[in-house]
């Protein structure tokens, strides 16, 4: 059974963090033991002077855009009893893993082609006169299996919302919704290496942000107000008003907004409207979008 931590109003960020931690320190410290591009590709390559001018400048970056969830990052380590390195290295994985040297993940131990994947979550979306639905398939890693909990808080300034959460990252880099009636799911979509920046804003530390959002207009103000390393896509979903964006993200301030109608409208782990070069169609992707 999914467990659920129902948390806050706490005093400060890095204690909201500290209990989150604390609770589920055994499934962060599980997860982060068995998850193979971790171990085997990730904490390698930060023991390289080649990744130390990538962390710090991730470290910098997001911790002065966003310094209360940096201070959540820091608790959640402090409470679970895990280095802070793991989980920088867990919550920046897509920032940093097209960094890495093809030797690191040639000369890697183990298989971790299941662990590294672009074929993450999908959605299928529709809103008509008689039905709005958004239909999410949490398709990740199997790094993750039994490895995820859920977040329910109440802030200091009334608002609350719930998140799906991969245990050691922030909440939430899946799904979730708050009290102003904004909820969200999330999408990968792997650009080619050209498209990356080194050290940009990580998504999960955009995705903690739209949890706050106090109406749709705001998250994609959030969303285009980030200078992201990784583009990603975002699905935006008011509630009260039965309205649905896709928003597709890329480095540089690239956005593309979608409004979705009456049509269905299905999006697994490509660019569909936002004009990227995009890593080579895999065959679960294309596969998904046949289906």
């Amino acid at each position: 059974m999914l467990e659920m931590l129902e948390i806050g109003p706490c005093d400060n960020p890095y204690q909201m963090g500290f209990l989150t931690g604390q609770r589920f320190s055994n499934k962060i410290r599980s997860r982060l033991s068995t998850d193979l591009v971790l171990q085997n590709q990730l904490l390698p390559f930060a023991k390289t002077p080649e990744s130390q001018a990538l962390i710090k400048a991730l470290t910098i970056n997001n911790q002065k855009k966003f310094p209360k969830y940096w201070d959540e990052l820091l608790g959640t380590a402090e409470g679970s009893g895990v280095p802070v390195l793991y989980m920088i290295l867990i919550n920046f994985r897509k920032e940093i893993l097209p960094f890495l040297p093809k030797s690191t993940a040639a000369n890697s131990n183990a298989d971790t082609s299941l662990y590294n994947t672009p074929d993450d979550c999908s959605d299928v979306l529709v809103v008509s006169d008689s039905m709005a639905i958004a239909a999410h398939n949490e398709d990740a890693n199997v790094a993750l299996v039994g490895h995820t909990y859920i977040i329910k808080a109440t802030l200091p300034n009334g608002l609350s919302f719930v998140g799906y959460t991969y245990a050691g990252e922030l909440p939430s880099c899946a799904f979730g919704f708050n009290s102003n009636g904004l909820a969200f799911t999330l999408n990968s979509v792997p650009p080619s290496e050209a498209e990356i920046v080194a050290g940009g804003i990580g998504r999960n530390f955009i995705s903690r942000d739209l949890l706050e959002a106090t109406s749709i207009d705001d998250a994609l103000s959030k969303i285009q107000s980030s200078e992201v390393s990784v583009g990603h896509s975002y699905n935006l979903i008011n509630i009260g008003t039965r309205r649905i964006l896709n928003v597709e993200t890329a480095s540089r301030n690239r956005v593309s907004v979608h409004e979705v109608g009456a049509t269905p409208f299905f999006h697994a782990n490509m660019y569909l409207h936002l004009q990227v070069e995009q890593a080579r169609k895999s065959s679960c992707a294309t596969e998904k979008i046949k289906r």
